[in-house]
This record gives C-alpha cells, structure tokens and sequence, in this order.
C-alpha cells in the first residue's frame, strides 16, 4: 500500500520535470514554474492519473520556497516599507471590487446559484474556502474546476506577459554565492518548526511563511548569507508548477467545457479589477509597476511570489502582499459564507 501511495505522486513528478526540461529548452519564462503546470495539466485531461504530493511533503517544498523567497529582503527593501501602506489599502479595495462584481454576473449568465458564484469568484485562497463551505449548498466541483483555471492561467500568462512588456529586470552577471550546508540545514530546520506553530495557529500558507521569517531574520540579521541551492530551488519550483497542475487530475472534458468560460471570466476580470488598482497603487506611490501588477494578481501565494524569485522581481514585496491578500479573505470570505447558509 505504501508503494502504491507513492506510484501517483512520483509519476507526476516525473511528468513535471519534463515540461520543466522542455520549456527551459525552448527557453520559455519561467520554466521551472510553467513548464511542470503545464505538463501536469495536459497528463491529467489526457487520463493520466496525476496526485498532489503527500502533506509533509509538500510542506518541505513549501519550506524551501519560503527560505527562498525571503533571502531577497535588503535594507533598501526595508526601506521601501514606508510605501506599502497605500499599496495594501488598494489591494483590499481590489479584494472588494472583485468580490463584489463577479458572484452577480456568474448567477446572471452561467446560472450558478449564489453560494457557487461566490466561491467560485473568491480572488484566492481555495482550500480555505472549500474548507468553511463544507455544508454549503454549492458545487463544489464547479468552483475546484473555476478556481483551478485561475490559478493555471497566471502561472503561465504572467511570465509571459511579463517578459513580453520589456520591463523584465536585468539579470546581474554575477551569480551570488550558495548558502553553506550547516546554516541552509540550520534554516530549514527552524523553518519547518516555525511553519508547524503558524499551522497550529490556523495561519493559511504556514510552512511558506515560517520559510519567509526564517529566511528574512536570518539574512537581515546577518546570521546567514548567500541564496538557496540553485538545484533545491528548481525542484521546489517543479513541485509547485505540479501541485497546480495536479488540481485537474479527474477531470472530465465534459466538466471542463462547462466550468471552462466561467474560470476565463473569473480570470479576466480580476486581472482587469486587480490591474486598476495596481495602476493606482503605482500613480500614488511611484514603485515600480511590474512589481505591484504581480503583487495584486489573484493568483497564488506561493505561485506569485516564487514567479517573482524567478523573474528577478522584488520577492519580500510580492509575498508580504499575497500574504496580506490572504489574511484579508480569511476575514471577508467567512462573512458571505455563513450568511449564505443562513438564506
């Protein structure tokens, strides 16, 4: 039985690395992240049996990630703080915007009903919402299958939407030094402990954000120096673009069709709604665009904010407001949630 709980999982690990191999050999963005969510996706429709990894181990992968993402923070990023303020007061309006607009036009024109519209509208945290709707009268196939395609389409669009702008930020000539072994050991470990208390704390992303403060007390403190194992990175990046793309694992074309416009238009028009505020957020506070765009896409957390590792931009900026989207929609979701189940 244990060999046979692994068979799916090492299977789809393996479909991962070569969408990975393919796309950076066709030198596509990002291909660490949208090669494997391709791959994975495309076995998964063609009746491929592709699986989520066990837990642990996917809090490992998001471990990694975090320490990761966190080793970008500098003092000219600590800096830049006294900036975010106005850029999270516009996000939360974007959050409103969305959450307000979609449901409506989701029960006008794909006749959901409104606990379903509004599930399947929600700009993020999926496994949150699917776990406060147990009970719901909602279908909860529709809004895996809505929420799936959200997530998959940033994935791939946003790297190449990114590197097709021009403004993609240069790559420094030299390749910083990797972490020793002791310290990056160190790290993790005190990641993983940091992750499992966030976790008792029900704090969504636990693992990522334990990474994340391990990473940015380390390095700012100077304890530690350097980046993460380039190859450890990578095959964290793989196992995310494969837990993404593992979400349409079962997934019937005839399903697929009738979720399909929905997730287009719940895509669309939280990257338009999103994208407003980003321009705004960016007018009133001249940081860079690029930066804020990811920032605000409602895609993701540990999607969104490993893209900006791999596309040079500012990663503490992009997490701290995935993180904040996140804490946002754990206050707001619950209130349409249970005044849905009192109708």
């Amino acid at each position: 039985m244990q060999r046979i709980g692994w068979r799916a999982p090492l299977i789809t690990y393996a479909i991962a690395v070569l969408g990975a191999g393919l796309m950076l050999v066709l030198s596509f963005p990002a291909p660490f992240l949208t090669g494997p969510a391709m791959a994975v996706t495309l076995a998964g429709l063609a009746g491929i049996r592709t699986e989520a990894f066990p837990t642990r181990l996917r809090d490992a992968v998001f471990v990694i990630l975090g320490l990761t993402i966190g080793q970008g923070v500098t003092p000219e990023v600590l800096g830049a703080m006294q900036a975010w303020p106005l850029t999270l007061a516009a996000l939360a309006g974007s959050l409103f915007a969305i959450i307000l607009l979609t449901p409506s036009i989701l029960v006008r024109f794909w006749s959901m009903d409104a606990s379903t519209a509004f599930l399947a509208s929600s700009p993020g945290h999926l496994s949150y919402v699917l776990g406060l709707s147990e009970g719901a009268k909602a279908d909860l196939k529709t809004v895996s299958i809505v929420q799936s395609i959200r997530v998959l389409a940033l994935t791939l669009l946003v790297p190449v939407a990114v590197t097709l702008s021009g403004q993609l930020p240069g790559i420094a000539p030299e390749t910083p030094d990797e972490t020793a072994v002791l310290p990056l050991l160190a790290m993790i470990v005190g990641a993983g402990l940091a992750g499992y208390l966030l976790q008792r704390l029900r704090l969504p992303a636990a693992y990522l954000i334990g990474g994340m403060l391990i990473s940015v007390v380390a390095h700012v403190t100077g304890l530690v120096s350097g980046v993460m194992n380039y190859w450890l990175a990578a095959a964290a990046f793989v196992a995310l673009g494969a837990l993404i793309g593992s979400r349409f694992s079962g997934v019937s074309w005839v399903q697929l069709r009738r979720a399909f416009s929905a997730g287009v238009f719940v895509t669309l028009i939280g990257v338009v709604l999103a994208g407003a505020f980003a321009v705004l957020a960016h007018w009133l506070t001249g940081m860079d665009l690029i930066a804020v765009l990811i920032a605000f896409a409602p895609g993701g957390l540990e999607t969104m904010a490993a893209m900006s590792v791999v596309l040079g931009i500012d990663p503490t900026f992009v997490a701290s407001h995935h993180v904040a989207r996140l804490l946002m929609l754990t206050v707001i979701v619950p209130i349409f949630v249970l005044r849905g189940r009192r109708d």
